[in-house]
């Protein structure tokens, strides 16, 4: 988010607490209600101390009492236990609450990005999203039981202090207080900079997040390419200006604490010169002094907290602003109101003159086909063409501007999301993998997969040939991306998900182009197998890997340019012989050169 951007109008502190409340906090109230008390009573104790002040020094030092010797002394013994009691339930309970409640914001944020629609997730890189869950989360979680322990403990302690001062002379007081009218006009623009400041600095960290995480996964291009001092350089020149947003936005921080030190001083200034006249001319004592000095004296650093919470809460309602954008943007691709029921077996699937345009440049233009159930259908085409289109309007990651998508006679809008998703198992050929056991990667937390079931899977994609000779079987870990693996080997942990899957349409899009010939058999093998009694639809750039296919679709700018077996298309030249001719000798057989 730019810095301009930071400049409109953003909702007020109450607002946006508000929302903090109804939507986590709330949810866990008795255990807030508790640390609420607890800082109660630990800011009241400091009143306690101070009102005790009073006869330790009239009654005990300067008349003498030494029957009043224990029992002051045991008061102030008590207050300092319960106030350290008090500290510590308030700090227990707070800090559950807290994680709690940055529990519930990170879910909710990571549940609603991967509901949002692919186009948002193209427009936002990584990096800016899991700074919002992991940044922005932390620092409104910071910063909110800041104000909570401010709001619970120092206000009362304020409060309560300020009550004991006004006991013994409120003419001390208001003569204490003198310059705090004139603090108004500069916290009003020291939270306005620091809200300012604070969001700046938050787009910046996220753009440091996505720095990163370009650098790291793509970190043997970085090694190839030299690009080291680059790439640091790049980062540097972010870290610099989050540096001098994060100063700027403490100096405004830091204001407010300031000009309440500098008051506080000419408050005490005045009551030393007006409270020691009436203390010299005997109208008052030195215990009440005394106690008036120290409720003011314990009184200034609650009273500069407070004085900083402003800074503070900007600081939050900043990061608030940047989870708030994201929670407010809804998917545009949603369930219909009404359902339709999804086919039970391999339907038949029929595109019917799709148009599709992402911004002004064209993806589909008037795609009709059809791919018969239960046979195999390939897509080919140079790069360009709308063939990964295609799969991407079929399982609705995309809606078409024009034109109808079905499956049998059901359109693929009328169906609900999960379950139209539920329909397809998909094998590509970068088969993405988490850096989890190899188990966990082919269940993807299925519970109901017996072990006889998921051994027949391991045989059928061939991954049992590679995990006999692992240290840890199925238990070995994959690594960051399934880095730990083969490409070859990769592509059958995705192959035995979809087995395991067991759904009526498969969709193969390049799964052997990047493999080595021994493992381009293997997973071909597996491929043959899984795709029986399936409709199978496969991207391909490699023909030979689909010159058994039943029927093979020609793809040309977002249309339809030819159809038909590999022998029609080859016997009527066009664009598919023209593709073949390049990847193969011109012979009879077609036979690789």
């Amino acid at each position: 988010m730019s810095e301009k951007e930071q400049t409109r109008a953003k909702p007020s502190a109450t607002r946006l607490f508000a929302w903090l409340w109804r939507d986590y906090l709330r949810h866990h109230k008795g255990l807030l209600f508790a640390a609420l008390l607890f800082m109660a009573l630990e800011g009241s104790m400091l009143g306690a101390l101070s009102w005790m002040i009073q006869p330790m020094f009239d009654d005990v030092f300067v008349e003498g009492r030494s029957d009043m010797l224990l029992w002051v002394g045991m008061s102030i013994f008590a207050i300092f236990g319960i106030r350290a009691f008090s500290a510590a339930g308030q700090k227990i309970f707070t800090t559950k609450v807290s994680q709690l409640t940055a529990a519930d914001m990170r879910n909710h944020l990571l549940r609603h990005l991967m509901a949002l629609d692919s186009a948002y997730h193209q427009k936002n890189p990584p990096g800016q999203l899991i700074e919002r869950i992991q940044g922005d989360v932390t620092a409104i979680n910071l910063v909110w039981t800041g104000v909570m322990t401010s709001l619970g403990r120092d206000m009362i302690a304020v409060i309560v202090l300020f009550a004991v001062a006004i006991g013994v002379d409120w003419r001390w007081t208001a003569v204490a207080l003198i310059g705090i009218p004139f603090l108004v006009l500069p916290s009003l623009i020291a939270q306005a900079y620091v809200r300012k400041r604070a969001g700046f600095a938050r787009g910046l960290a996220g753009r440091m997040s996505t720095r990163l995480d370009e650098v790291f996964h793509g970190i043997n291009p970085v090694k190839l390419n030299t690009l080291e001092p680059y790439q640091a350089k790049r980062y540097d020149d972010l870290a610099q200006a989050r540096v001098k947003a994060e100063v700027n936005a403490a100096k405004g921080q830091a204001t407010v604490p300031a000009l309440i030190d500098i008051m506080t001083g000419v408050g005490f200034l005045g009551v030393l010169v007006f409270g020691g006249a009436e203390i010299i001319a005997g109208e008052k004592t030195v215990g009440q002094f005394m106690s008036f000095f120290t409720a003011m004296s314990l009184a200034f650093e609650p009273l500069r907290r407070l004085g900083a919470l402003s800074g503070q809460w900007q600081m939050a309602a900043a990061s608030i602003d940047r989870v708030q954008d994201v929670l407010h943007t809804q998917p545009t691709l949603l369930s219909p109101a009404e359902p339709k029921n999804a086919p039970k077996r391999a339907p038949d699937i029929r595109f019917d003159d799709v148009v599709l345009s992402y911004g002004s440049l064209p993806a589909l233009q008037g795609a009709s086909f059809t791919a018969k159930a239960g046979q195999t259908t390939a897509l080919v085409g140079p790069s360009g063409a709308g063939k990964s289109t295609v799969f991407n309007v079929l399982t609705r990651l995309v809606d078409p501007d024009a034109g109808s998508v079905l499956l049998g006679d059901t359109a693929v809008s009328g169906l609900a999301l999960p379950e139209l998703r539920q329909l397809f198992s998909v094998v590509a050929q970068d088969a993405a993998l988490f850096d989890e056991t190899l188990r966990d990667n082919i269940l993807l937390g299925r519970s109901d997969i017996t072990d006889a079931q998921l051994e027949a899977a391991l045989k059928a994609s061939h991954v049992h040939e590679f995990v006999a000779q692992m240290p840890l079987g199925l238990d070995s870990p994959a690594g960051p991306r399934g880095s730990n693996l083969s490409g070859g080997q990769r592509q059958r942990i995705a192959i035995a998900r979809a087995i395991l899957r067991d759904t009526p349409i498969l969709l193969l899009d390049e799964a052997t182009s990047a493999l080595d010939t021994k493992s381009e058999v293997a997973v071909q093998t597996a491929l043959d197998r899984l795709a029986k009694g399936r409709t199978t639809l496969v991207i391909a750039h490699r023909l030979s890997t689909i010159r058994n296919a039943d029927h093979i679709i020609v793809m040309d700018q977002g249309r339809v340019a030819d159809q038909g077996t590999h022998d029609q298309l080859l016997s009527r030249g066009g664009l598919y012989a023209d593709l073949h001719s390049l990847q193969f000798k011109k012979d009879p057989e077609g036979t690789p050169s």
